[in-house]
This record gives structure tokens, sequence and C-alpha cells, in this order.
């Protein structure tokens, strides 16, 4: 397995996939995405996202949208993306701006559009085991689980972090009855009394907290395989910035099993598996098996 876990292999056979089934059926996937605001990590994610479409036969369209857009027309521009039978995925870029409502804005997507498995039909779907979308970073950790082989059946995984994107679907997935699943799962948040103490329990800690090198060395165990989802945009003397993960990686690295790296872990298979979805959901709306 190795102490790294390098996601880039990885994604790579997943876009070789992609690209593959693209040029045998001949056809040309489309994936909208609305973006409002300028968050620096959201900007990052979405420019790999139109660099790798281009390269797998996937058409990644950016909607750069103003902060200052109301619930009204957020929702109509919407409506016209469900309407258009040429766009098959459409992808709301996080965070938004605090006067939208959110829940409304996902009800709105077509679920056989919502590639980020976000609308609640696609999200019980998920939690029933059913076949659908499942969002794209809890599937990407699924990707390297089974890649490096690591076993998760009757061990201990400790998620810290609750979110609808991350904490829920990836802790619904881990106790599913597979592969990659069968784990008995904790999941930690911002009201956990004692944090470490539930970190260090752990066989396999996932952090997708959305702070900084949160997880630092005297909070894992030895043993612990340590998979960081976190990306994060920290200033850097020499460049300017730089993109680190929710885990201490330099500080991780000699005591965990194996970690993750930001970038080049999590973040890099997550991209491939969203072009994914935008594949699956063109041949869902094409009837294609």
């Amino acid at each position: 397995m190795g102490r790294r876990l390098s996601g880039k292999k990885i994604a790579k056979e997943i876009f070789a996939r992609i690209k593959e089934d693209i040029e045998l059926k001949k056809i040309t996937p489309k994936l909208v995405i609305l973006f409002i605001g300028n968050d620096p990590a959201a900007e990052y994610y979405v420019q790999n996202l139109e660099k790798k479409g281009l390269k797998v036969g996937i058409i990644v369209e950016t909607l750069i949208l103003p902060e200052s857009i109301d619930q009204s027309s957020l929702l109509g521009k919407i409506d016209i993306l469900n309407n258009n039978s040429e766009v098959n995925g459409i992808m709301l870029q996080k965070p938004l701006p605090a006067k939208l409502d959110e829940s409304e804005i996902v009800m709105k997507i077509n679920p056989q559009k919502d590639v980020d498995a976000f609308h609640p039909i696609n999200m019980g779907n998920l939690v029933l085991d059913k076949e659908g979308f499942i969002p794209a970073t809890p599937a990407a950790v699924l990707e390297l689980l089974s890649y490096y082989e690591i076993e998760t059946s009757g061990k201990h995984i400790v998620i810290v972090g609750r979110s609808d994107i991350v904490g829920k679907p990836m802790a619904n997935l881990l106790l599913r009855k597979n592969k990659t699943g069968n784990a008995t799962v904790t999941i930690c948040h911002s009201r956990t009394k004692d944090l470490a103490y539930h970190t260090k329990q752990a066989d396999i800690l996932i952090a997708a907290i959305g702070k900084p090198q949160f997880i630092k060395p005297e909070m894992i165990n030895e043993n612990a395989i340590i998979i960081d989802v976190g990306v994060n945009q920290i200033e850097d003397a020499e460049k300017g910035y730089r993109y680190v993960g929710d885990v201490d990686y330099s500080g991780c690295f000699d005591k965990a099993a194996a970690i993750t790296p930001v970038p080049g872990g999590i973040g890099t298979i997550t991209t491939s598996v969203l072009l994914n979805n935008v594949l699956f959901a063109y041949n869902l709306q094409n009837k294609i098996d």
C-alpha cells in the first residue's frame, strides 16, 4: 500500500474509462456549473473540471453569476438548464451566498441532472442503497479504499465533519454491506467533546472539517490510515499561497500507517468521479445501459 496514498493513478484510470466510453458511443455529455462568488478552493476545483472535461470529451461550461443574484433569478436559470436536453449535468458550486436558500435551490435541480447527488431523491437512494448518483467526494474516498485494498469490514472509521456534502453520505456508504463498507462509523463535529479521544480510536480517520491542518499528530493512532478530503488555501511566503488539507500532513506522515496528500489525493479523484457522474447522467437520460 505504501505510506503515501496518491490519488493520481486512480484518477487516471477513471478518466481513461470515461474517455473510452465516450469515444465508443460517439457522444458528447455536457455539464453546466453555476458559480457564484470567488471562493479560491471552489475556483481551483472548477478549473480542474474544465481542463479534465476537455481531455475526456465532456463539455464543461461555467456560468459565473454575480454575488448579488437573487433567489428567483437563480431558480429561473436552473429551470432553463433543466429543460435543455443538451445539458446532462447541473452542478451548483458551493459555498453559496448566505442570503440564498440552498435547500430550495437543490430541490429545483432535476434529480436526473443532479451530478452532485444532493437532491433528496438522490440522497434517499444513497441511504437506501439504491442505484444512483453518489456525491463525488465520498465516492472518491471509496475509490481510494478499493484501489489500495484497504479493509473496512469491522474497522472503526471516524469521520470528522457532518456536512451533507461529505460527512453524512460518507457514513452511510461505509455502512453498506459491500467491499468498502461494513464499518463501525463514528461522526465527530464542532460540538464533539474531547475530539482527540475519538480520533485516536480510529483505524481509519477521514478528515472533512474544512479547517487547514486541523488534525495534528497527537490526535491520531500510530497505525491509523488517514484520509484527508480538505482543500484549504493558506498564505505562502514564496508562492503567495498554497493548498493544504485538514490534516497536518508533514506532522502526521511518520506516525500514520498511510496518509493521503493534498493536493494529489482525494481531490484529484473527486474531479474524475464528478465527470463520471456526468457520463452516468447522459446514459440515464438517454436510456443507455
